[in-house]
């Protein structure tokens, strides 16, 4: 999967499951200066969403990211609705992905911006995710037509027996977790491609916006970077949750606030013992290079996992 020179990512499969149609993607006309928001889920992208929509359009606090930056792969809303949408959108796109990079259709002339967390931090937002997910969420992802596959079934009572099951079964109930970051890391060295941790946007907000803006080739007026640091904090985004939430958060009981959560790390810390998380970063050692480990585990600024390896 390593693309060097000239040669570019293929698709080479599609994904499907209860949330997952990548074959929306072949249907989808790519513009030139599109931004696609990849990640595996829960590290960071609605966050990047806001971002990325408050630098295309100067810190407009109005930007509804909900509405505007659709999960293109997701299978609601269907094909025939969701295509006609973007393609009359005249602003520039940003759309979001939760596939690994074959089976996407990539495009040499689009942005990609990918967000990584360590798995652990991802799997206690997943769990906040679908612990609180309603009746309506379910209906749409196991009652909708086309769904390929097993349907989703509400998870155990407890934290830590997620936890094991999403290791012990390859990223259950949702999809592959180690596979996505490989796919992802191995294209960091095509220009059209950019990293980012959510550690890294935790420790220098400002830092990591200028640094996406700069690959977005987005041209910020000075006057503007005051309301877009300020749109894009985490206290700005719990208050007005109703606007990065898929359909104002109408599928998780508590609505947008439960969607937009903690924005914190490390709260696994308190809940699994030393051996349980020692066991994530040996699977973590496994299944990804260790330069890439190490940035999944905290991101440039820390040591990470292999720094003790």
């Amino acid at each position: 999967m390593r693309a060097t020179g000239n040669v570019w990512p293929k698709k080479t499969r599609d994904i499907h499951n209860h949330h997952f149609d990548s074959t929306v993607w072949d249907d989808l006309e790519l513009r030139d200066d599109d931004i696609v928001i990849a990640t595996y889920g829960k590290a960071g992208t609605t966050w990047t969403q806001q971002i990325v929509g408050q630098l295309v359009f100067g810190g407009d606090a109005s930007v509804n990211v909900g509405e505007i930056s659709p999960w293109v792969d997701l299978r609601v809303p269907p094909r025939e609705v969701k295509l006609p949408a973007l393609a009359a959108q005249t602003h520039r796109r940003f759309l979001k992905t939760h596939l690994p990079v074959d089976a996407l259709v990539f495009s040499p002339k689009v942005k990609y911006v990918y967000v990584g967390r360590d798995g652990r931090d991802v799997l206690w937002s997943m769990w906040n995710h679908h612990a609180n997910a309603n009746a309506a969420w379910y209906a749409a992802l196991n009652d909708s037509p086309g769904r390929i596959g097993p349907p989703i079934e509400q998870p155990p009572a407890s934290v830590r027996e997620y936890y094991h099951d999403w290791l012990d079964r390859n990223g259950h109930p949702f999809w592959p977790f180690w596979e996505n970051v490989r796919t992802w890391w191995a294209l960091r060295g095509l220009p059209n491609v950019l990293l980012v941790h959510f550690a890294d946007l935790k420790a220098d907000m400002a830092g990591q916006i200028r640094r996406i803006a700069g690959f977005l080739d987005v041209d910020v007026a000075d006057e503007a970077w005051p309301a877009i640091l300020e749109h894009c904090s985490f206290d700005w985004m719990k208050a007005n949750a109703a606007k990065a939430a898929p359909l104002g958060g109408v599928f998780w009981d508590g609505g947008a606030d439960t969607f937009i959560n903690k924005g914190s790390n490390g709260r696994w810390r308190d809940v699994l013992t030393a051996a349980e998380s020692a066991k994530y970063e040996r699977l973590a050692l496994e299944n990804l290079r260790q330069d890439c480990a190490r940035w999944l585990a905290e991101g440039t600024l820390g040591g990470g996992i292999a720094a003790a390896a």
